[in-house]
């Protein structure tokens, strides 16, 4: 059996590391790897961008740009996990559960940009209530993210496993800036005219996000109902593997009455919420942020690519 060529740019970083041990379980890849003193040799890289089926690029946003323009090879897919590329018009943006159209897209792209973690978990839940005319186009929205620190890459996770900071024991709201980098993709692939009012907030824990969307249904459609709302999700993701629709306010998915932010760590999966008193909805959608908001996603995005089955690799 033949092996996909796959390299990883950028593989000492957090996303990074995570894809090499998620592909060192492949038979069906064979991991192109660099020597350590080679890290940062262009002529290098270049060689094994293209030679690659398929690149991540696990770098910052800069580097991201300078590694795409080293790729000459057409047959080579590049997956960039950087901010870099999600609203470019010539990058296809890597969340297969976006629209009916959106694997097609990706299966025929050789340039993918992989979602944010906060956009993902927004995005699932907006973008089909927008497209269904439920939440109308100019609303603001207002939303909160809260995630485990280890969303902060290398130097975060030091400073959370290292440092006796009692600061650190307590969530930190950030980005009160209003300016979050995930702001762009947020509105582009929601469909929204403007951004949301949002406020990520990290916590002290080392994986696991959750975002809610406070609503109130006197904002909405008149005919939109938490009912409503819910079937919605139902309907659009009955057939997406890795997205579940958790039952109106149900109490199964509580423990005492809290919500466990942790709850699809170590899985691919997104699971989505409704919460509703009244005209009072909270809409609520977890992921691992390291998973289907990062490297598992990725993955997810090469075996569309490639055309292996698209949870190869990957945990429910």
């Amino acid at each position: 059996m033949s092996r996909h060529l796959v390299f990883v740019d950028g593989q000492e970083g957090t996303t990074g590391l995570r894809i090499h041990e998620m592909l060192a379980l492949r038979s069906d890849i064979e991991v192109l790897r660099i020597d350590a003193e080679k890290r940062k040799d262009p002529s290098e890289r270049t060689r094994l961008l293209n030679e690659a089926d398929v690149a991540f690029l696990c770098l910052p946003d800069a580097a991201s740009r300078e590694a795409a323009t080293m790729v000459v090879n057409p047959k080579t897919c590049l997956i960039d996990a950087s901010t870099a590329f999600r609203t470019h018009p010539d990058w296809v943006y890597g969340l297969p559960e976006l629209s009916s159209g959106q694997r097609v897209a990706i299966k025929g792209a050789k340039r993918v940009s992989n979602p944010g973690c906060h956009a993902t978990a927004f995005i699932l839940l907006v973008r089909p209530l927008v497209e269904a005319g439920l939440i109308p186009l100019d609303l603001t929205l207002s939303a909160t993210s809260l995630t485990g620190y280890s969303g902060g890459g290398r130097s975060m996770i030091e400073e959370y496993e290292s440092s006796k900071n009692p600061e650190l024991l307590a969530p930190r709201p950030y980005a009160l800036t209003l300016t979050h980098k995930h702001l762009p993709e947020m509105v582009r692939h929601s469909g929204l005219n403007s951004p949301p009012i949002f406020m990520p907030i990290v916590g002290p824990f080392y994986r696991g996000l959750t975002v809610t969307v406070s609503l109130s249904l006197r904002a909405l459609a008149k005919k939109a109902t938490a009912e409503s709302l819910w079937a919605t999700f139902s309907e659009r993701y009955t057939e997406e593997v890795f997205v579940r629709v958790r039952p109106i306010n149900d109490p199964g998915t509580l423990s005492n009455g809290f919500f466990n932010t942790q709850r699809c760590n170590d899985s691919n999966r997104a699971e989505l919420f409704v919460f509703a008193q009244g005209s009072q909805v909270l809409l609520m959608a977890c992921i691992d942020n390291l998973g289907k908001g990062a490297s598992g996603a990725a993955i997810q995005n090469m075996n569309v690519v490639l055309g292996c089955a698209e949870s190869s690799g990957l945990t429910l």
